[in-house]
């Protein structure tokens, strides 16, 4: 029986989300995982129906319920909730640039358990060197196990408790944002919940695999941030 609702929202990058993907098949604990495809191309499309059965994910391909280009995240998260709720399951997000370890899922939903009002928990995140990187560099030099933080927690690999999801509706969500990391993460501790990193608990990140435009903001700056403050992409 499913211990947790996995979703993972793609705009292309087939490549990392497949790594995702089998990454999350190979949990230690059981899991539905759901694929969001969110307009990628015809080719991508075709491979996440290619490798569904085989993987075993769930596929959900936003065209099919929306003519809202990408991002579509707000819809995929009310959608995700509604599920969760429905299921009666805690909700996880694996961004589609992240590869968790076999028992990472496991982690996090043991330290949900054992403590009270939880609102978010975020596994730290690490470059194939095992050394903290984007977005979680403001905790590099921690050395504890545990953060317990009023600071915004990234998306990369996340869970939302049962109880947080119950208390608060993601169809109030910002129509004019694109990204709601911060914004979540605010609620929750407004709420009074507390949010946590498991500094404890690595994933693999692959910085903007998930959003390969973002990758301007290191090879061409000028181009990035045009794309961003002047098309309004990446709105938080």
């Amino acid at each position: 029986m499913a211990q947790v609702l996995a979703i993972t929202p793609v705009k292309n990058s087939i490549e990392t989300t497949l790594e995702t993907a089998k990454a999350i098949k190979a949990s230690s604990v059981p899991v539905v995982h759901k694929i969001f495809n969110d307009f990628s191309t015809p080719e991508t499309k075709a491979a996440l129906d290619k490798h569904a059965p085989e993987i075993g994910y769930e596929l959900i391909h936003l065209e099919e319920v929306t003519d809202t280009p990408s991002p579509n995240y707000k819809l995929v998260l009310q959608m995700a909730q509604k599920e969760a709720l429905e299921k009666g399951l805690s909700l996880l997000v694996v961004e589609s640039d992240v590869t968790v370890e076999k028992d990472s899922i496991e982690k996090m939903l043991d330290f949900y358990q054992k403590n009270e009002k939880v609102g978010l928990i975020g596994a730290i995140t690490v470059g194939y060197d095992k050394k903290v990187n984007f977005p979680y560099l403001k905790f590099k030099d921690v050395k504890d196990n545990i953060i317990d933080t009023k600071r915004s927690l990234s998306f990369c690999c996340t869970l939302f408790s049962k109880e947080f999801l119950e208390e608060y509706d993601f169809m109030s969500l910002d129509d004019a944002k694109d990204w709601y990391d911060t914004f979540i993460s605010k609620k929750a501790v407004e709420l009074g919940y507390k949010n946590y990193v498991l500094m404890n608990v690595p994933v693999l990140h692959k910085p903007h695999g998930s959003r390969p435009w973002k990758q301007l903001k290191y090879k061409n700056p000028l181009k990035y941030y045009f794309l961003k403050f002047w098309k309004g992409l990446d709105k938080i």
